[in-house]
């Protein structure tokens, strides 16, 4: 019977920075697995997130925002994000439900005008728009892309999540398991600890800091006594920079530290000791030897 089939494949959820797409996986997954921040460009790496269901598996693919880009970091980001509506079974292409139609849909026919996969548009933050004026944005977007049905959510309170992805997974092919049933992403602990220094940083730091931060993680090691040891360097662009994540006399440094620390403890549900240093590596986001060595 149809119900039996199992469903699997791969979808991308792409658009403009800050709209909530890694909110929305998250709480697809039911779990944190992507850095999350009110400031736009958080993401910048493709991370797939998977969600295991009783007849299915379905590959999420979070994508950085496509913007304007200036620097080779975020050419780098917004190619990533563009790559990921090729070859995917369903693309989920994200809008605020507060944002303007008419500048919304010339961005949308320019990202995905050729594809071949449906595409739903999501639209998110409904909590904050007014069902009727909703009626109307929805009407201007069916007339500007053939979409296979729009979706009004709220990716911060759930509302609509579970009914997206039931619609979702209804629309990818008969497939394989890809990943085990125990894993949610595919993307290595160091990079997820590296990720989880990044968010402290944007969420305790000036404006300025957060878009000139790189962080990489030196060493981690687990030693015999069950601790786990974190090295990590976290690359700024000028001095100004690093003394704002320093701090006076340490305390942004330790307080980065201290929330880092016990968010990855959960994550690896073990002790950690973690230490942080900071480096000024000038113009690092336009320089393409340091963008490939930091991960980019």
């Amino acid at each position: 019977m149809a119900k039996d089939i199992f469903r699997s494949g791969f979808v991308s959820i792409v658009g403009r920075p800050n709209v909530g797409k890694s909110t929305l996986l998250n709480r697809i997954l039911g779990e944190k697995v992507v850095i999350t921040s009110d400031k736009p460009q958080t993401t910048r790496n493709r991370i797939q997130g998977i969600h295991n269901i009783a007849n299915g598996q379905i590959v999420f693919i979070d994508t950085p925002g496509i913007h304007k880009a200036k620097s080779r970091l975020n050419k780098f980001m917004v190619d990533e994000a563009l790559a990921a509506v090729q070859e995917v079974d369903v693309i989920l292409f994200l809008v605020e439900a507060g944002a303007d139609p008419a500048k919304e849909c010339g961005m949308i026919d320019e990202v995905l005008g050729g594809v071949g996969s449906p595409v739903i548009l999501v639209m998110n933050k409904i909590d904050l728009v007014p069902k009727e004026k909703l009626l109307a944005k929805i009407s201007r977007y069916q007339e500007c892309f053939p979409f296979r049905d729009i979706f009004p959510v709220s990716a911060s309170t759930g509302d609509g999540v579970d009914d997206l992805v039931e619609l979702v997974h209804g629309l990818l092919p008969e497939g394989p398991q890809y990943f085990p049933e125990d894993i949610l992403t595919d993307v290595p602990e160091r990079f997820v600890v590296a990720e989880i220094v990044r968010e402290k940083i944007m969420r305790l730091t000036h404006d300025e800091v957060p878009y000139s931060v790189a962080v990489v993680v030196d060493s981690f090691k687990e030693r015999e006594n069950g601790v786990v040891a974190i090295t990590a360097t976290i690359n700024v662009e000028r001095d100004s920079q690093k003394g704002i994540v320093i701090g006076k006399r340490g305390a942004m440094l330790k307080r980065i530290g201290t929330e880092a620390r016990q968010e990855i403890q959960r994550l690896l549900d073990a002790k950690v000791f973690l230490e942080l240093f900071v480096r000024v590596s000038p113009e690092w986001s336009d320089n393409s030897r340091l963008l490939k060595e930091f991960g980019y």
